[in-house]
């Protein structure tokens, strides 16, 4: 019967997410109100049918009343999160909601078939991260003096920085957290909500040259100070995501250009300076010669890859702990190994199409400093889950990040969700604006 019924769920959730993609993409495009009302509660179905056939092949596998309970606790959780955020937000977007709310689970089961006692602790961070996400959006469409502070974000983040630097713990050679017996806290994914505001906060109004060469010289400290740290995979993204934002706020290819070589020239120099980057480097180009030691982590990922095929091993079925670090920076490699290939693609049109949506609302703000705000989280967030599944698959070096929403980790899951309400955020008050611009001519 359990053996049924987990070949079944392996089957089914393939099958179920492929329309779910096929519905997100369909709601994405221009399509009528009621149409995209119909698309929501049909997503909404899937996602439920989803988890609880995982939720039910969880509790068949390891016959715990306590793995049920949590399967049963974070799907009410997250769905009282998803109807209070669409009864206090009307106006949000419903369909990034859905698409955090099947990220949240996805990450919610593999937790807790990794390691029961993390994901006990990720559901509790998930409590906090839910409810700053219903006080955030209010404060941000009510607020308007945010564009004003921009060197205080800029100061913010370079006292963390700064903190991690002289004082956090080191950690698989890198110095990115600090360990507070109870939990960990990482000050560079909150960071990553303070970068962006302050770049915007410059550059929204004025491109002059001055401008660009102080947030240039501000995104410098910043960068520097996570090098000097051997946080190289947010010193990555924090480059590419005010890269990006410059060029958007100038429209400036040469800058783009420019940035791009010095960052190939900063890659280079890094990959000579530090020795942890030639260790990733040795085993991204040959992880089998150094397999023993070295290449071990990346190659039992490409195993886990390739063990899992199409389809999957099916939940429980696979040896995903044989990763070190499995539920962090390769849980990736976790799910491709148990829930296939297929689910793994389908996972990664899931953060493409999310990616879209927080575009789409970037480019609806009339107002300049919300619009590269939100370009900026945007280029953040799709750059850190390229760096984390082209870490898994051997298509880039390892650069240690998370993947958004399914890897474990407090500050990664709290920043991140904090970050997508302020987009939500944004997204309300362009829609509240529009309508009273309409009433307006109307009158």
């Amino acid at each position: 019967m359990t053996a049924v019924f987990s070949a079944c769920t392996r089957y089914l959730a393939i099958i179920f997410i492929g329309i779910y993609m096929i519905l997100c993409f369909t709601a994405i495009s221009d399509v009528e109100k009621k149409t995209k009302r119909k698309i929501f509660y049909r997503q909404a179905f899937l996602i439920t049918l989803i988890y609880g056939m995982y939720s039910i092949t969880a509790y068949l596998k390891t016959k715990s009343v306590k793995v049920l309970g949590m399967c049963a606790a974070t799907f009410l959780l997250y769905l009282l999160l998803g109807y209070i955020f669409v009864r206090v937000y009307p106006r949000s977007n419903k369909f990034l909601l859905l698409n955090i709310w099947l990220m949240l689970l996805t990450g919610s089961i593999m937790l807790i078939r990794i390691s029961y006692t993390k994901a006990e602790r990720q559901f509790l961070f998930s409590i906090c991260s839910i409810a700053l996400a219903l006080i955030v959006p209010v404060i941000i469409s009510k607020i308007k003096i945010l564009r004003h502070y921009s060197y205080c974000y800029a100061v913010l983040g370079i006292i963390m920085l700064a903190m991690v630097l002289f004082m956090a713990d080191v950690t698989y050679g890198a110095k990115i957290s600090f360990d507070l017996k109870f939990f960990t806290i990482q000050p560079s994914e909150f960071v990553k909500i303070t970068y962006p505001m302050f770049v915007a906060g410059i550059l929204y109004r004025d491109t002059s040259v001055k401008n660009i060469v102080i947030s240039t010289v501000l995104c410098g400290i910043h960068i520097i100070l996570l090098v000097l740290s051997k946080d190289l995979g947010s010193a990555l993204i924090f480059s590419v995501a005010f890269l990006f934002m410059v060029y958007v706020a100038t429209g400036k290819k040469s800058l783009l250009l420019g940035g791009l070589l010095a960052g190939i020239c900063a890659a280079f120099l890094a990959y000579k300076i530090f020795y942890h980057v030639q260790v990733r480097v040795a085993a991204w180009v040959d992880p089998w010669s150094i397999i023993d030691d070295k290449g071990y982590q990346i190659a039992q990922s490409i195993f886990a890859i390739g063990t899992g095929s199409l389809f999957g091993m099916g939940l429980y079925d696979g040896n995903p702990n044989y990763i070190p670090v499995v539920q962090q920076d390769f849980i990736f490699s976790a799910i491709s190994e148990e829930m296939g290939g297929f689910f793994a693609l389908e996972l990664i049109l899931l953060y493409f199409a999310t990616f879209v949506i927080m575009f789409q609302i970037a480019l609806k703000c009339r107002d300049e400093f919300y619009k590269l705000t939100c370009f900026g989280m945007a280029v953040i967030y799709g750059t850190q889950v390229f760096l984390t599944v082209g870490g898994a698959i051997k298509l880039i070096p390892s650069t240690g990040v998370t993947l958004p929403l399914i890897s474990y980790g407090g500050s990664s899951l709290v920043s991140t969700m904090i970050m997508f309400s302020i987009i939500q955020g944004f997204n309300i008050y362009d829609a509240k604006g529009k309508q009273e611009q309409i009433i307006e001519k109307t009158e």
